[in-house]
């Protein structure tokens, strides 16, 4: 077979033959290039041949995401775009910004603003050696006190007045953590007013405030039937007092208190300039089809909403636009409607929209501060399986529309063939440590899907729920149906968070199964206020199941208004 090697300024080197076209790209080199050097032959009439863009293992670093488009992708499945790494090599797409010039300064490790490469401030997430150190905090990773009240209409929350008030007042990025039962809020904090009962009242920016207060689900418990609902303090210097702590300063100087042995002047310290790796970025007229993308790494993205907008969430990570109780229960697709809810979707490292034969398969996501990889709107007979995830801010695989955007959670969503996301697989992946930034997130969530199937996977380690599927509390019919949650392994979950299900649904959702699985290690979490915490769990209207042969470690079992075509075996 005739082969023709080409060479280009860049340095990659082209093999052309009949099949296929190889672009090898050497260590250090730009991706971009690559993606470049595929368009132009696509472009040249090749649009039926395979192109397989191999790198060489070492890592390449962004400065922009990477963004796949219609005409990058084949005709058909054997003219596929496939991105890889080298035969027994490993590849790392990186969106790492390095911390160097570190000195010590008493027992904390200080780098100035010189240490830093280019990237945005201020930060909210920082690893050191692999691992990701703590923002300070009040109490200590993991560690809340209980609030001593939660006022909806001065917009207040009450704590117990903490040692070090007089440095918290002048702190000007303190945040406040809030447990919420299902959810998390993360409030900026505006002023910190001291009370004569031993007691400190704090008000909150804008537009978190607002949103905090006047959302009804879920918001903060008082004195509920395990206590009051929980808070820490964080983002301050003066909270900066245990190993493995972090602290950046309004003029971008960065504090770390090192854990025992860790010598920063060697240390790998790593923060992300980039929130996304990767999109592959289709339309409704034009899809990209036929890409695949194997045994590359993907590592450190960064997560920055809070920074400007606070975080206040719904459910499943999706932070709230605006939300508010009815004055008169009932609207006309639901009459035990109470409130209303517009939601924005979090963003992902890795995310595929209006795409069809896309398929992930033996690649490593970790050090994500937020979604990890995203099946959004229109994705059809798509593939993700055998993937790692760890280290994951938020949901580590998510699947289809939630509503967001202009649409009402709870109005029954009506959308297009084109638009539905169907044909999904997402099987054998091993998913840990996810929703460790935001702790409402889970494992799996799948909203909108249809002629979807997660088997095979193993999640663990999480804040809240560990497989999720549905949305909209509703029995209407949606066009959810034919899902199956099938031979899963889940454990060591509900950590933080409550009113949650190794297994959970949501809605109406025909000719669908929950079978087969293995529902382990349903966590106590020290700061619920309740005990609703499931191994399997029907949430609001879920139909259509059929739950047959799945191993818990009790029978606790949840549901709320489960329809009439539930079928328990």
């Amino acid at each position: 077979m005739k082969r023709i090697a080409l060479f280009l300024t860049c340095t990659l080197c082209v093999v052309m033959n009949s099949v296929a076209y190889d672009i090898v790209v050497e260590s250090g080199k730009n991706v971009y290039d690559a993606l470049q050097t595929v368009r132009n032959l696509r472009r040249l009439g090749n649009t039926t041949e395979a192109y397989n863009i191999i790198l060489s293992g070492g890592t390449y670093v962004l400065d922009e995401p990477l963004v796949l488009r219609p005409e990058d992708g084949g005709a058909s499945p054997a003219g596929s775009l496939t991105i890889k790494s080298a035969e027994g090599a490993q590849a790392i797409i990186s969106g790492a910004a390095t911390i160097t010039n570190w000195k010590r300064e008493g027992k904390l490790w200080v780098s100035t603003p010189q240490g830093r490469a280019c990237f945005a401030s201020p930060i909210r997430q920082l690893w050191v050696n692999g691992k990701k150190a703590v923002r300070a905090t009040q109490f200590g990773e993991y560690k809340l006190d209980r609030m001593a009240d939660f006022n909806a209409i001065n917009r207040t929350i009450t704590i117990p007045t903490p040692k070090n008030i007089k440095q918290l007042k002048k702190a000007a990025r303190l945040e406040m953590l809030v447990h919420q039962r299902w959810a998390i809020a993360i409030l900026r904090v505006k002023e910190m007013k001291e009370l004569t009962d031993g007691n400190t009242e704090v008000t909150f920016l804008e537009p978190e405030s607002h949103l905090e207060f006047l959302h009804p689900w879920p918001q903060p418990i008082i004195n509920g039937e395990k206590g009051s609902s929980s808070y820490c303090l964080q983002n301050a210097l003066c909270l900066l007092d245990e190993p493995g702590e972090w602290y950046e300063d309004e003029a971008g100087k960065i504090y770390y208190y090192p854990l025992d042995g860790e010598d920063m002047k060697t240390a790998d310290v790593k923060v992300a300039r980039l929130e996304r790796l990767l999109s592959i970025e289709g339309s409704p007229l034009a899809k990209v089809c036929n890409i695949n993308i194997e045994g590359i790494t993907f590592e450190y993205a960064a997560w920055n909403r809070p920074n400007t907008k606070g975080h206040v969430t719904l459910q499943g990570g999706f932070a709230i636009t605006e939300a508010y109780k009815l004055k008169d229960a009932g609207l006309p697709w639901n009459p035990n409607l109470e409130n209303q809810a517009w939601i924005e979707r979090p963003d992902a490292a890795v995310r595929a929209e209006w795409c069809e034969g896309i398929r992930f398969s033996n690649c490593t996501f970790r050090h994500l501060a937020a979604t990890g990889l995203d099946f959004r709107t229109g994705v059809k007979k798509s593939q993700i399986d055998g993937n790692t995830l760890t280290d994951i801010g938020g949901t580590a695989i998510m699947a289809g529309s939630f509503a967001e955007g202009a649409t009402e959670v709870h109005n029954p969503l009506t959308i297009s063939n084109e638009e539905y996301t169907e044909d999904i697989r997402i099987a054998n992946n091993t998913i840990s440590d996810a929703t460790n930034e935001d702790w409402g997130a889970v494992g799996i969530g799948a909203g909108y899907v249809r002629h979807t199937t997660i088997e095979g996977n193993d999640v663990s380690h999480v804040n809240y729920s560990g497989i999720c599927v549905g949305w909209g509390w509703t029995a209407h019919d949606t066009g959810m149906r034919d899902n199956h949650i099938d031979n899963n392994k889940v454990r060591d979950f509900a950590r933080m968070l409550y009113d949650a299900g190794g297994i959970y649904t949501l809605s109406n959702q025909p000719e669908s199964t929950i079978k087969g699985n293995t529902i382990e290690d349903l966590c106590d979490s020290p700061y619920a206020t309740n005990d609703r915490g499931f191994y399997i769990y029907l949430d609001e209207a879920t139909d259509g199941y059929t739950i047959s042969n799945n191993k818990c470690t009790q029978q606790k079992f949840g549901d709320n208004k489960p329809g009439p075509k539930v079928v328990w075996k």
